[in-house]
């Protein structure tokens, strides 16, 4: 089963892609992951896409659609794939339809996990991030022992420029834009799973299988 996670930025999607993945048994393909791995490989898609992350700017459609086309083919994506952070946009989303139908496979489901703005707000702008080791906190659902910093190592911590009020309205604004053409073109095709993304992981991972389940189940399907 091959499966799209889509959500606005603080809306848990990464989370919950990894966890279903786990219980699914298919295989997670986060894009900002696979820009990792293959610069420590320094394969040919990514020295392309080097500059354009080193600089902090998207890298272009062409090259990151190229990079997840060689990912699918890896043996670990034979029972299915949650795609996490790709598509990100109408383009991509048609693309990567055209390279599936050319391997006689397509994109089941594409679950969108919906959290108000308010939340999201909530969840980004308390974000923090240990300076030394990485670790992340949260002031209201995960705070260090104590204030500034990491119970780990120590370390000092600090908000990304990301996770500043100001930045993070633009993201949402950038998200919406983007995504506002992929959820019509995906809701045409009836393969679109809203999914309420507020309250524990548990419950949210119970709501994201329950709902494929269903979905599975229909006539056709």
């Amino acid at each position: 089963m091959n499966i799209v996670f889509l959500g606005a930025p603080g809306a848990g999607k990464g989370t919950q892609a990894s966890r279903v993945a786990k219980k699914m048994n298919v295989a997670h393909i986060a894009t900002g992951d696979l820009f990792r791995q293959a610069l420590e490989k320094n394969t040919e898609q990514a020295q392309k896409a080097k500059p354009f992350i080193q600089s902090g700017k998207l890298v272009p459609d062409e090259i990151t659609i190229k990079m997840v086309l060689e990912r699918i083919s890896n043996n670990d994506c034979r029972n299915g794939v949650i795609f996490d952070g790709f598509p990100r946009n109408l383009k991509q989303a048609e693309t990567l339809d055209k390279a599936l139908q050319e391997q006689k496979k397509a994109i089941d489901w594409v679950v969108y996990i919906k959290v108000s703005e308010k939340v999201l707000l909530e969840r980004l702008l308390g974000r923090w991030i240990c300076r030394k080791c990485q670790a992340p906190y949260h002031a209201v659902y995960s705070p260090p022992k104590v204030a500034g910093k990491c119970d780990h190592c120590g370390g000092e911590l600090y908000q990304r420029a990301d996770d500043i009020e100001e930045t993070v309205k633009k993201r949402l604004i950038v998200f919406e834009t983007e995504t506002t053409p992929l959820i019509r073109y995906y809701s045409k095709s009836k393969k679109l799973l809203d999914v309420a993304g507020e309250g524990s992981e548990d419950v949210i991972e119970k709501r994201i299988i329950d709902i494929l389940k269903q979905a599975s189940l229909q006539p056709g399907k």
